[in-house]
């Protein structure tokens, strides 16, 4: 008997979420074992249990999509990712590619079209809209590191090289030093330029 594939539904709506569990539990190739409401919850979710595959937003409080699929790669053994989002911009298909995502899906498609992406990605494919290869590395932000999306994340709220090293537990030498390799990966030089990429980004990303 085929098991079923194990599903991790995250979306910062809940009409989303409970829109998700009622399309995936209709079907019986599927068993949605969880829901969040976040990246982090998501990430911790992670930590804790084994499954198959993870149905994500893009744009969510606190920690995003981007910041999902950046945590994951360096976590062993991490689940397939698809990207379920409402955002318009064109580009995200790309992003998520170029962070290790496994498939990309629009709000606007038909729900078949989401459940065929699941079953495609948790048998080890990936299901994508058609992307220019060459482009795929274009955005620098897809190169941070989770402690470097988050170091970027405080400096646009506007946090001191002090108050940084102390929300993340961090010295302040360390800080000096990532922020170093984030102007660096961004190819700008201070915060205020780092800023601005920042900020650019995400509004282009909502």
């Amino acid at each position: 008997m085929n098991l079923a594939i194990e599903i991790v539904v995250c979306d910062k709506n809940p009409w989303v979420v409970s829109g998700l569990r009622g399309l995936f539990e209709s079907d019986p190739r599927f068993a949605v074992v969880a829901e969040v409401g976040d990246g982090q919850r998501f990430l911790d979710l992670v930590r804790q249990r084994r499954f198959d595959v993870g149905v994500t937003g893009w744009v969510m409080p606190g920690l995003d999509g981007r910041g999902v699929l950046s945590a994951l790669r360096n976590l062993a053994d991490a689940p397939s990712v698809v990207v379920y989002t409402g955002a318009l911009d064109p580009d995200i298909p790309r992003q998520v590619m170029a962070l290790g995502g496994a498939g990309f899906c629009p709000k606007r498609a038909e729900p078949e079209r989401l459940l065929e992406a699941v079953v495609t990605v948790a048998h080890g494919n990936m299901v994508f809209p058609r992307i220019d290869p060459t482009k795929l590395y274009d955005d620098p932000i897809n190169q941070l590191t989770e402690r470097e999306l988050q170091l970027l994340a405080e400096l646009a709220e506007g946090a001191t090289n002090a108050g940084i090293a102390r929300r993340m537990g961090i010295s302040a030498n360390t800080v000096k030093f990532h922020l170093k390799n984030l102007y660096d990966k961004l190819g700008v030089q201070n915060r205020v330029q780092a800023i601005a990429t920042y900020v650019s980004n995400r509004t282009r990303a909502q």
